[in-house]
């Protein structure tokens, strides 16, 4: 009995924290939006990281990677300071929601050229792994890139960009037993790929 009023007020106290996060970030988002310098510098030092770590894992190149991410809070400053966005709490999936279709852009961009250049016999050049880059950590890029691209949205938004299964599935518009169901499947394929218990090395890529 003791252990279950405990674990109650461990969920009650993890909810109003949560809830306070998120009034947080509603403020923050509030004061950038009527023009507060810190208050954006915050927004980029908060979420910048993330999504860079995000279009780096989906992109393999940290240059690319780079742009996206400078485009990303590009189009959110744009958006927050004309006032097109409106904050109901939803400010995290909304700018993952950014980023993802910023990445997605740039891989069909990726996909064209390769394309024209096999067409014209031209070579193709692939980014190489950096030389002092561990054997196993390749062989993780390897299976992960052997995945599909919904599997591989799924892993990257939950161990790159360190999103919360909720967040992730409000991005996605998805139920979030969906989304567990989704992530379990890839993780088990990664797992299999493998041969070992990848999660450790996903959380790090």
């Amino acid at each position: 009995m003791d252990e279950h009023i405990a674990g109650r007020e461990l969920d009650d106290q993890r909810h109003q924290e949560a809830a306070g996060q998120s009034d947080d970030l509603a403020a923050l988002v509030a004061e950038a939006a009527r023009g507060d310098g810190q208050a954006w510098s915050e927004l980029i030092e908060r979420y910048a990281r993330r999504v860079y770590a995000l279009a780096k894992s989906r992109l393999r190149d940290p240059d690319e990677a780079e742009e996206v991410s400078q485009a990303v809070f590009a189009s959110v400053f744009q958006h927050v300071s004309t006032g097109r966005y409106t904050e109901r709490g939803q400010f995290e999936p909304w700018l993952f929601r950014i980023a993802m279709n910023r990445i997605r852009d740039q891989i069909r961009r990726n996909t064209r050229r390769v394309r024209i250049e096999s067409h014209t016999d031209r070579v193709i050049s692939v980014p190489s792994e950096v030389a002092d880059e561990s054997h196993d950590l390749g062989k993780l890029r390897s299976a992960i890139d052997s995945l599909n691209d919904s599997d591989q949205e799924i892993i990257g938004l939950r161990h790159q960009a360190g999103m919360e299964f909720k967040a992730i599935a409000e991005l996605l518009n998805e139920p979030v037993g969906t989304l567990l169901a989704r992530h379990h499947r890839a993780m088990h394929k990664l797992r299999k790929l493998l041969g070992v218990d990848a999660q450790a090395g996903v959380s790090h890529e």
